[in-house]
């Protein structure tokens, strides 16, 4: 009996430990320091790019784990952002995001694997348009450290690539621009 009490001990000691390793981070999106960006070849001759101005999520992570690490974004795709008020709105409407019905994008992880301290591929569910999809991609760990304000940050970057129609938005912009690519530049604060 004694050995059965000890022995959970340890265990629960295990967890509380990996518990209080593991940190939860908030993105910086009131700081503008995390960004979600877009392109998209126009005509096969030059890239449009744009972002999307709204947009939130969290990660946790440990640097003694990190393949235990998770993500998690929602993005608001009423805020894209073109530069150009007359194309946003097309944009919005049903030949694209149809907003008025999809008004947010998600993507949650499912796996982190790194293969060195700063690269690991990412693989999570993509939800886009009423349709969700598995994805995975590349990310490279930025930094991590102190800040000048008492807290403390850790950054990441990774873009992926999607097929439009694999969405449901088979909206004909010519063959040189069915995929659209995504690019996260992610910093977040370490919540206490």
């Amino acid at each position: 009996m004694k050995k059965l009490i000890t022995a959970a001990t340890f265990i629960a000691a295990l967890a509380t430990s990996s518990a209080i390793n593991a940190a939860e981070y908030k993105l910086d999106t009131r700081g503008a320091h995390a960004s979600v960006e877009f392109k998209i070849k126009h005509l096969g001759y030059s890239w449009l790019s744009g972002r999307f101005n709204t947009f939130d999520g969290n990660f946790s992570w440990d640097a003694k784990k990190p393949n235990d690490s998770k993500i998690s974004v929602t993005i608001d795709t009423t805020s894209i952002d073109s530069n150009h008020a007359d194309r946003d709105k097309h944009l919005k409407g049903n030949d694209f995001l149809n907003v008025s019905k999809f008004d947010s994008a998600t993507f949650n992880s499912t796996s982190i694997v790194f293969k060195d301290e700063t690269n690991a591929t990412v693989t999570g569910q993509f939800t886009l348009h009423g349709v969700t999809k598995e994805i995975n991609f590349p990310i490279e760990k930025i930094g991590e450290g102190s800040d000048p304000w008492g807290g403390y940050r850790a950054g990441f970057s990774g873009a992926f690539s999607i097929k439009m129609a694999d969405y449901g938005i088979d909206y004909n912009l010519g063959p040189a621009s069915t995929h659209v690519d995504l690019t996260l530049h992610i910093e977040g604060i370490r919540q206490k």
